[in-house]
């Protein structure tokens, strides 16, 4: 374990998927390579309801989004049109599917061997996009479905580092549902993607709430 990090417990985990959304604005995203570990601060992520036409599990479950419907705090690992893993932490209810798209972070340790995994790329690029950070961290679908609450192969954790400034906006990359602010990132970070005017330096953000999704006791 990074020694001034502890595993997120689930019990802290915010119930509205939104919210967890912007309560891993901050947070450690921790991975156990056989050359180290390497970690990183997460700086931007997306929330994927389950009444969100972008959403995967929008039209219910299937043996690609199953992991979606499961408990709160796992891990949903996907293969992006085909090229690239995405890293979502799941939310909500056991049999609602919801997660969270961890979009960019900052390298905090283990850069060597992150490079290993991306190449000799600029340190911002290293994590700066979903498709970037699972490369650099050898996230794959063999990680779908762990536990992130627990130290292990891939895991969240937190050194009590209080979060930046948190903007607000739409989503990157998506057709449906693209109005709804579901995307959150730390202001002035340049280890954030998207385009300027999505990260508050061309346009005013516009800021509003989004309907809570209470969490089940289920199990």
């Amino acid at each position: 374990m990074h020694e001034i990090a502890r595993p997120l417990s689930r019990d802290e985990l915010p119930a509205g998927t939104a919210d967890l959304a912007r309560f891993l604005i901050g947070k450690l995203v921790l991975r156990a390579l056989p050359d180290g570990l390497a970690v990183a601060r997460i700086v931007e992520t997306e929330a994927y309801l389950a009444d969100d036409a972008a959403c995967h599990a929008f039209r219910g479950p299937t043996p690609r989004n199953r992991t979606m419907f499961g408990a709160p705090g796992h891990a949903y690992v996907y293969r992006a049109y085909g090229v690239c893993w995405m890293l979502n932490v799941t939310n909500a209810a056991v049999g609602v599917g919801e997660a969270v798209l961890i979009r960019a972070a900052e390298p905090i340790a283990g850069l060597d061997a992150m490079k290993r995994h991306r190449g000799d790329v600029p340190t911002r690029d290293l994590l700066r996009g979903p498709g970037r950070l699972a490369s650099a961290l050898a996230i794959d679908r063999s990680h779908d479905g762990a536990d992130l609450c627990v130290s292990g192969a891939l895991w969240l954790g937190t050194d009590g580092a209080a979060g930046g400034d948190i903007g607000t906006s739409t989503r990157i990359g998506i057709t449906r549902d693209a109005d709804l602010p579901l995307r959150f990132y730390e202001k002035g970070s340049r280890f954030v993607s998207g385009p300027a005017a999505l990260n508050g330096q061309g346009r005013a953000l516009i800021e509003r709430s989004v309907q809570r999704s209470p969490r089940s006791t289920a199990t």
